[in-house]
């Protein structure tokens, strides 16, 4: 079905066709059980203290405001994450804000963390009875004076009802968010955050989302930082300001960060290089240009144990998790893997 409407999506300015599809997800007209694929008991995998159904989750930026995460877990997904959610409501950047590059399955997009803000995406998670299992990406508003502060209100309002919380540092599109990658800046950071943890007697997972226009000398610094403050996975990687040399599509030179099929190698290459270093104390979430079973291996083969899409999703359509999870377990079969978790690092 989707391929008979992406013609028509396709032809809507890129929001206003995202707008159109978070309202038709609401309706969620789909059963799960058309989604559901055989054998899937082969990717089910315990990390976070979840059982995962299969490690195909939907990176945050689709669902910004928690209007539609039940109906996305029912299109097949592992697991959503919502977000980012800032503490006050934001319209983000001006428009036009999401550019779509066809020619290289990609995305740029300078949206700025639109949402509706803590206050009313808590009230309606809280009213929604989640069916699966939902994280709650969190940022500062871009007017705050305190961005440090902004995360600590956004762990306060979700770790009661989020099954994992992550620490948003790396969009390219809210001035200096980046700087949190600097080793004190933090370790400032994550210290407080868990003093808020211990605070409120929770222990709800908190992860750590990465740029991956990081140096490699940052490496080591970071996965030190994370491991010495207990976080619980780290999320490779957000989207690039780079990478724009190899691309064909017209608006490769918008600003904004680049997601889809040119930074899979490059979020590729980052999930090894972390692996390495964090020598299996934190479990690592791959992100960028997962669009297909083979795209998916190969970040399970560099070190990721779950994995994350939303470009993919855009370009694929409902299907693209049930897909993706039947490529991955034919992959499986064909190298006499009994379970995803036996692959994980494996290719290093």
């Amino acid at each position: 079905m989707f391929s008979v409407f992406r013609p028509f999506l396709f032809n809507l300015d890129p929001e206003i066709a995202h707008d159109l599809a978070i309202k038709s997800l609401k309706f969620n007209p789909l059963p799960s059980k058309m989604f559901e694929v055989e054998d899937e008991e082969m990717l089910n995998i315990e990390l976070l203290g979840k059982q995962f159904p299969n490690p195909i989750g939907l990176a945050a930026g689709f669902d910004k405001s928690a209007e539609a995460y039940n109906s996305l877990l029912k299109l097949g997904f592992g697991f959503v994450e919502v977000g980012t959610v800032t503490p006050l409501k934001q319209f983000g950047n001006p428009k036009p804000r999401i550019f779509r590059l066809e020619n290289d399955q990609a995305l740029i997009n300078r949206l700025g963390f639109n949402n509706d803000g803590a206050e009313v995406i808590r009230a309606r998670i809280k009213s929604g009875q989640k069916k699966g299992i939902l994280g709650v990406n969190i940022g500062p508003n871009k007017e705050t004076k305190d961005q440090k502060n902004d995360f600590c209100l956004g762990l306060k309002n979700f770790f009661d009802i989020a099954d994992y919380i992550t620490v948003n540092i790396s969009s390219p599109n809210t001035k200096g968010l980046r700087d949190f990658h600097d080793q004190k800046k933090l370790e400032d950071l994550l210290v407080i955050l868990n003093k808020i943890k211990k605070d409120n007697g929770t222990n709800i997972p908190l992860l750590l989302k990465i740029s991956p226009d990081i140096n490699n000398s940052e490496i080591p610094e970071i996965a030190n930082a994370a491991i010495k403050n207990n976080i619980s996975a780290i999320i490779l990687t957000n989207t690039t300001n780079g990478s724009r040399d190899n691309l064909t599509s017209e608006f490769k030179d918008e600003e904004g960060g680049l997601s889809g099929n040119p930074l899979h190698q490059i979020s590729t290459n980052m999930i090894k290089k972390f692996y390495k270093e964090l020598n299996s104390k934190i479990p690592i979430i791959g992100v960028g240009g997962v669009n297909s079973g083979k795209a998916a291996y190969e970040k399970i083969l560099a070190g990721a144990s779950l994995l994350q899409l939303y470009t993919g999703f855009i370009y694929r359509g409902p299907s693209t998790a049930k897909d993706i999870k039947k490529e991955l377990i034919q992959i499986l079969k064909s190298e006499g893997i009994k379970n995803i978790r036996e692959a994980i690092g494996k290719g290093l």
